[in-house]
């Protein structure tokens, strides 16, 4: 009986442990818990807003606050990269000027590059003809065959070819080509005539200019291919490959422009930045020139707005560095022309015009290409080096 009377308090004992335990085994992995569930609800009652709505704001803060660290990391990167890029050593200062001058002058250094380098490597393709002169009828019977490799002029990377034969000096009578569309390989098979004396012939020129058809706008001229009729045998049927040749050799050099050009579509803002010219055309007596820059928004036509650099004395190398901004509606971008014209400034008489460049959606070449940078980088300024031509190719800005 003692026995048995001593092994129950035992056994109550040991039960009573064990129940203990389990109920304070939760309490304790429950304590981290028990914490949130207590600060999400005093917060919940200090601020009258709802448990699940509490985790929701906490979330979004913790959100908000990994975007600013990322942003913050993004930007030194960013700095971090321009300050590893090289400086540029050259004339031209831009600090005042563009908040992004590191980055202009970078790019102003890669467009002269590449602009110099397709000047060097840049292929015109070649033409295939043929001449048949009749000595009975006095007939030259020119054939126009194919044209092959020509360059795209086009934003489709293709162009629209066509081909003028005439004789120099005279140029009275001009034969054309059919136009061939979006093509670099043209094969025309077209035969003019040209009726002229045997003892006549050998004093003239024959050319082969080839151009790319522009709807809207003048027509470019790819290249040209000239035969003095001196230098071949009438005698035989001539059928041959020539390359075509630039018409720039031809035309009197008017100078260089650099210039930089930056869009932003939020606050319809177009700045020009009118950096320097070299190389300008000899306009005064003393064999230089006092130019000066002039720039003249248009739209369908109409000059909407125009304006002025100052005068450089007496220097065919002008450094300008001066900034002008037009407000030009993002709606508006695509319709507008920008005509960047040298002018030869004369106290006495008119000021003459040297050169222009005309930019726009309706350009070709470079200076379409340079607008279209412009467009695709916003905020960014795009500075290019251009070719002045001739101020008298049309006169809209006027």
């Amino acid at each position: 009986m003692s026995d048995s009377g001593k092994s129950e308090p035992a056994g109550n004992g040991s039960t009573n442990a064990a129940k203990d335990a389990a109920t304070e085994a939760p309490a304790e992995g429950g304590g981290a818990q028990e914490t949130i569930q207590n600060i999400l609800q005093e917060t919940s009652e200090v601020t009258h807003v709802p448990t699940w709505g509490v985790v929701i704001l906490m979330l979004l803060i913790i959100v908000v606050a990994i975007g600013i660290a990322v942003l913050c990391l993004r930007r030194w990167w960013n700095k971090r990269r321009g300050k590893d890029k090289k400086g540029f050593k050259g004339a031209v200062d831009l600090k005042g000027i563009q908040p992004d001058g590191e980055e202009l002058v970078d790019n102003m250094e890669e467009n002269e590059t590449a602009g110099e380098e397709q000047k060097e490597e840049q292929k015109l393709g070649r033409l295939q003809f043929k001449l048949d002169y009749d000595f009975n009828s006095n007939n030259l019977a020119t054939t126009v065959i194919q044209a092959e490799e020509l360059p795209g002029l086009d934003l489709s990377g293709t162009s629209d070819p066509y081909v003028k034969v005439y004789l120099l000096p005279d140029k009275k009578k001009k034969f054309e080509t059919k136009v061939h569309r979006k093509t670099l390989n043209p094969v025309f098979n077209e035969t003019f005539n040209f009726k002229v004396p045997y003892a006549e012939i050998t004093t003239k020129t024959l050319v082969f200019a080839v151009y790319d058809f522009d709807r809207f706008g003048k027509h470019d001229q790819i290249g040209e291919v000239k035969i003095p009729m001196n230098t071949i045998d009438l005698a035989q049927t001539i059928e041959e490959w020539r390359d075509l040749t630039s018409v720039d050799g031809d035309k009197e050099v008017l100078g260089d422009i650099c210039f930089s050009l930056r869009y932003v579509p939020t606050a319809g803002k177009l700045t020009v930045v009118v950096l320097e010219a070299k190389n300008l055309k000899k306009m005064d007596v003393g064999g230089l020139s006092d130019p000066y820059v002039k720039i003249v928004l248009m739209m369908n036509g109409k000059r909407l707005k125009k304006k002025k650099t100052s005068i450089k004395k007496c220097t065919l190398n002008p450094y300008y560095n001066e900034s002008f901004a037009f407000e030009v509606p993002f709606e508006q971008i695509q319709k507008v022309q920008l005509v960047v014209t040298v002018v030869d400034y004369d106290r006495i008489g008119t000021s003459d015009p040297i050169g222009k460049v005309m930019l726009g959606c309706n350009a070709t070449g470079t200076e379409l290409r340079h607008w279209m940078d412009m467009l695709a980088s916003p905020r960014r300024p795009i500075a290019q080096w251009h070719s002045l031509k001739d101020p008298e190719e049309g006169k809209d800005e006027k």
